[in-house]
């Protein structure tokens, strides 16, 4: 029949759904600060996103979003005569712009109210019941006097009344904060969107805090995809990005984590389900920042075992590696050391002393298929190698059948069964024909 998908296609949803899992429970409860600008409002394709919205919302998340209004003040100015003026990237706001920029706000929130109240059947939406809590939520001074130019009510976030949108949250809401602040005496700011979603992921310790990028990609000054950054690496990348929605939110991004923010994730509008993507698989389609790298090395533990599980059997089935059960890993786990990325066992290698020869041999390499040619088996050799030093040792040696070309362009020679310490010598495999190499190991 046709449009019927095919029990291939079924088999790869399925797949997926099983791999967004561990993600579905991770994010249940938590808090998620999404940014767009007001560009996605005139988008062809904004109710997808809206509809992706309220899939997390249906998944637990506690979802704040943060809008802006940049075209549709421009707009208004343009259609009244006026003529918009910036002072580094800020907008000067004079008491006329002032009111372009209210009504901007009230029109845009209605308009997003309005989407997200749809529940037509047959559609994302359908039984979905939202509710949208929107208010004075944030708190705000002018911006005062820059490069000799007085902002006037262009202002400055002072503060996010997070107990209050807790509150909401808690209720099963989604907040829905607008680019205005209000101060103690009545008056209102014109705000930046940027500045609202970061301050308010910051009060609210989201887990996460999103950018939709209306212009551009996640790519670097030379056209390379970036697809995670410490907040370190992300300050040195800003200088030489060219002007645009990356280059303007990266350094919110970086001062989000900096503040406590778990993870700042930077997706295109461009890529359909961009916001899913990046948030339900391992690879993602953007650019995510943490304080610190995702990625560690460490010894393992009786709780990795099972993970290891999962990285050696596939090698362990194609032949590359020998088999291990479970209840030799379990005695040995404490020989290993595993490589993690974002939570997820990535990959492992043991060491395994012979001391009367001064020598170890390094077993059971594997990275995850998924994750191969990043440097990470070569930063699991280099922890065996220091844990060798550590302990004494004064050569390495490997037995392997697929990879001997990869160990020599990592400094390993080729050498014979005679060179293994006697131990190791008499449970050689004589069947397998592993080759044998071998490496000296500098003192440090």
């Amino acid at each position: 029949m046709p449009g019927t998908p095919s029990l291939s296609d079924m088999s790869g949803f399925v797949d997926w759904f099983r791999a967004a899992a561990p993600y579905i429970h991770a994010f249940r409860g938590k808090t998620f600060v999404v940014a767009f600008g007001g560009d996605a409002m005139v988008r062809d394709d904004f109710v997808d996103f809206i509809h992706d919205v309220n899939l997390l919302s249906a998944l637990g998340v506690r979802l704040v979003l943060a809008h802006g209004v940049r075209p549709q003040v421009e707009e208004r100015l343009t259609a009244s005569g006026g003529e918009a003026q910036y002072v580094q990237g800020k907008r000067v706001t004079d008491a006329d712009t002032l009111e372009h920029v209210k009504d901007a706000v009230g029109s845009v929130r209605v308009d997003i109210e309005s989407m997200l109240s749809i529940g037509l059947p047959n559609t994302p939406m359908a039984g979905a019941e939202i509710r949208v809590a929107s208010g004075n939520y944030v708190t705000a001074q002018p911006a005062g006097v820059v490069d000799g130019v007085d902002l006037l009510f262009t202002g400055e976030v002072r503060k996010v009344a997070a107990d209050a949108i807790k509150s909401r949250l808690d209720a099963g809401e989604i907040v829905l904060i607008s680019p205005i602040g209000y101060s103690p005496t009545g008056e209102v700011f014109n705000l930046t969107l940027e500045e609202v979603a970061t301050a308010a992921a910051i009060a609210l310790g989201a887990e996460k805090l999103v950018f939709i990028l209306d212009k551009g990609k996640t790519e670097d000054a030379n056209g390379r995809p970036i697809n995670r950054l410490t907040a370190s690496q992300a300050l040195k990348l800003v200088r030489e990005l060219p002007e645009g929605d990356l280059k303007l939110y990266l350094p919110h991004a970086v001062k989000a984590c900096k503040k406590g923010v778990a993870r700042a994730h930077l997706v295109s509008a461009d890529v359909d389900g961009a916001l899913l993507m990046e948030l339900f698989t391992h690879e993602g389609v953007g650019a995510m920042v943490t304080r610190q790298s995702v990625e560690t090395l460490r010894p393992a533990s009786i709780d990795d075992v099972g993970g290891v599980l999962q990285v050696i059997e596939p090698l362990e089935q194609a032949g590359v590696l020998v088999h291990r059960p479970r209840e030799l890993l379990e005695q040995e786990i404490e020989r290993f050391f595993v490589a993690e990325l974002d939570g997820r066992m990535i990959g492992c290698v043991a060491l395994y002393p012979f001391p009367d020869a001064h020598a170890g041999e390094m077993a059971c390499l594997a990275v995850h298929p998924d994750f191969q040619g990043g440097g990470r088996g070569e930063a699991l050799m280099n922890a065996v190698e220091e844990a060798a030093r550590e302990q004494g040792l004064n050569r390495l040696f490997v037995l392997t059948t697929r990879t001997a070309h990869w160990f020599i362009e990592h400094g390993f020679s080729l050498a014979n069964p005679d060179d293994l310490p006697a131990a190791r010598k008499e449970m050689y495999n004589w069947q397998r024909r592993s080759k044998v190499l071998v490496k000296a190991l500098a003192a440090t």
